[in-house]
């Protein structure tokens, strides 16, 4: 054996040994919103950009919860937020008037990746529970500073990638869990988008300036630069802020892989491919990236190729398990299972280079091996689609809510997200640095 084949090996059995396997029991169906005590978890939201909103909006129908304030760098996005929210609710440009207060029980955090681990660790330290939108950590220290924080101060914590909390993910994970797919070693994974928006190209507010954006605050954990509304409002461009693909969409099929299979861990390598081929705005990240992952199981492991394109969205979301025994398809809507014809038969076609007599011996060898016909191949699948309306973000900030009143761990939590974003900082590490990208989980750094 190589040494490299033993390190990849030692790796393997390291990540093995270190894995959560996520058991069926906790990964029941989402709840209802019913409340048990009547009691409404009072949260504020600390980011009400885009996806901030998208958040308000979807809390707004989780009965659960009530808003109590909003935070944002960019004075004009407080009033989106209560606009987004229905409500006169207050507002600041500095978070941290929300955590001094006694009566807030949660924040929802929906700003640039690299503000994650400042706003986690105050919140946690001023004992508020925690939703902290996707990727969870914007490197891999602050991955890990973030969990011992959250783990420290005993805080409920809940990653936002909201498919994990879906009926349809829960379908999937059923499936899989009851075996019908035979041995899994393959899973191929792609979510693609075909527009400025898909990539990221957000419109600049006319009144953004220095007056009206907290640029200090917003660099505060980042390289000093010159003010600049592009770098602000279009931040998953540049690695300073954001993560990239890797961040935005790659974790969203991490982590329904990892939801699915079970399998609570990093992958023990990543090779990364693409480029920038479209977008040639100045960003640091490529409009088309994809990687292939080794990750660790009790059956020998299999292997994950995920690809994402900014320039054609062909396919759009899909998660597919590739079974010895059959085949598994999550899309955006769906959850298809399909069936594989393993019955026995003889294999004339490995015999079409023998004689007549050889190829009539084996046959007769075989079928007295096989005395009884098989049943006949039931070509019949499966398939499950959600609900017009369905919701996955409510469902998942009710769920958030409920793991606040009974102090129980959701899914993905600290480590499940943890786990999730080094996948994707595996990724981006692989092609910045052209090299295959290994963990050590001695250590929790990457290595290549």
């Amino acid at each position: 054996m190589s040494a490299g084949a033993a390190a990849v090996g030692a790796a393997a059995k390291a990540a093995i040994a270190n894995a959560t396997i996520l058991q069926p029991t906790s990964l029941a169906a989402p709840q209802d919103s019913a409340s048990d005590s009547g009691r409404k978890i009072r949260f504020v939201s600390i980011g009400t950009g885009i996806r901030g909103c998208d958040l308000l909006r979807s809390a707004r129908t989780v009965p659960t919860g009530i808003c109590v304030g909003a935070a944002d760098l960019y004075s004009t996005r407080l009033t989106a937020a209560k606009e987004a929210y229905g409500a006169d609710i207050p507002t600041t440009g500095d978070y941290r008037t929300f955590l001094d207060r006694k009566d807030v029980d949660a924040v929802i955090i929906a700003t640039s990746d690299h503000l994650h681990r400042r706003v986690t660790l105050d919140a946690v330290a001023a004992g508020k529970d925690v939703y902290c939108e996707k990727p969870m950590s914007h490197t891999v220290a602050d991955g890990f500073a973030m969990v011992e924080a959250v783990q420290s101060g005993r805080r409920i914590f809940q990653a936002g990638s909201q498919r994990v909390s879906s009926i349809l993910y829960e379908k999937a994970r059923q499936i899989y869990a009851s075996g019908r797919l035979g041995q899994v070693h393959f899973v191929d994974a792609q979510w693609n988008r075909n527009s400025p928006g898909g990539a990221w190209v957000y419109p600049i507010p006319p009144d953004a300036s220095p007056q009206t954006i907290d640029w200090d605050r917003f660099i505060q954990d980042a390289p000093p630069h010159p003010f600049d509304p592009i770098r602000f409002f279009r931040w998953r461009l540049f690695a300073d802020y954001g993560s990239g693909l890797g961040g935005d969409l790659f974790v969203h099929l991490l982590s329904g892989m990892q939801v699915i299979t079970g399998i609570n861990a990093p992958a023990t390598r990543a090779y990364s491919s693409g480029g920038l081929y479209h977008f040639k705005d100045g960003r640091d990240f490529p409009d088309l990236l994809e990687t292939i992952y080794d990750y660790p199981s009790a059956d020998g492991g299999f292997q994950l190729h995920l690809h994402c394109n900014q320039n054609n969205a062909d396919g759009d979301e899909r998660l597919s398990f590739f079974g010895s025994t059959g085949t598994l398809v999550v899309t955006g809507r769906s959850v298809t299972f399909t069936p594989q014809n393993v019955t026995p038969q003889f294999e004339g076609y490995g015999w079409n280079g023998m004689t007549q007599a050889q190829r009539q011996q084996g046959m007769d060898e075989w079928h007295a091996a096989h005395p009884t016909p098989p049943p006949p191949f039931d070509p019949t699948g499966e398939t499950f689609s959600l609900p017009k309306g369905y919701d996955d973000t409510a469902v998942h900030i009710s769920n958030f809510f409920r793991a606040i009143e009974t102090r129980q761990h959701v899914v993905e939590d600290e480590v499940f997200g943890n786990h999730a974003a080094i996948g994707c900082h595996l990724a981006n590490y692989s092609y910045f640095h052209h090299n295959v990208a290994m963990w050590d989980p001695a250590t929790k750094t990457i290595k290549g």
